[in-house]
């Protein structure tokens, strides 16, 4: 009992100095200019655990909150851009494709017709215009290649960038959790002490 007593005050006042002495202090810049990963490490390696409980500064705690959400938002405009992007790119490549076979169309007209065709208003002969006609299928067929190859980069970006997003979310839906939790059971077990020195003294509560 006495022990526990012990623990109890010893706990209590490990928080009351960490805040105090805490809130005096400026932020590390690794809560600054560090990435949000490096952020969450440097709470692990910088705050103290006493019976399973961690001791984490309010300002510290709320500036990685703040820069988990500013992350957060980030992210989501670079997906809402590389959606756009590929969309974009979509587009394209719907009108590539429409102007491929318009191309295609044309090119099987005029292996129907004579060896002469005219070509705005210039007389050429059938190689000449069969090889005309190949190099714009040529230089379209590239464009779509092209078109496709961005498509996919676009949306594999997007893909990761979604991935580390909702990976991001749990990690920090956990952070946030086990915090909560933590300063729940806190509150609880000094209410409970608080509570028990009472009844085993109750001359002092009186």
């Amino acid at each position: 009992m006495n022990q526990l007593i012990v623990k109890s005050l010893v706990l209590g006042a490990m928080i009351l100095i960490l805040n105090a002495s805490g809130y005096g202090q400026a932020l590390p810049v690794e809560l600054k200019k560090e990435t949000l990963a490096r952020q969450i490490k440097y709470l692990d390696d910088h705050t103290r655990i006493y019976e399973n409980y961690r001791a984490i500064r309010e300002d510290m705690y709320r500036i990685v909150s703040r820069n988990t959400l500013d992350t957060l938002a980030k992210a989501k405009t670079r997906i809402k851009s590389l959606e756009q992007g590929t969309a974009e790119l979509e587009a394209q490549i719907d009108s590539l494709q429409t102007g491929l076979m318009s191309t295609q169309g044309k090119l099987t007209e005029s292996i129907r017709s004579k060896n002469s065709i005219s070509l705005i208003g210039i007389p050429l002969n059938k190689h000449a215009y069969n090889a005309i006609t190949w190099s714009i299928i040529s230089a379209l067929i590239l464009l779509l290649v092209i078109g496709f190859i961005s498509y996919k980069a676009n949306h594999i970006i997007t893909s990761r960038t979604r991935n580390d997003l909702d990976a991001l979310k749990a990690e920090f839906e956990a952070y946030r959790q086990k915090s909560r939790l933590d300063r729940e059971q806190m509150a609880r077990d000094h209410f409970n002490e608080v509570k028990r020195l009472k009844e085993s003294n109750p001359s002092r509560s009186k």
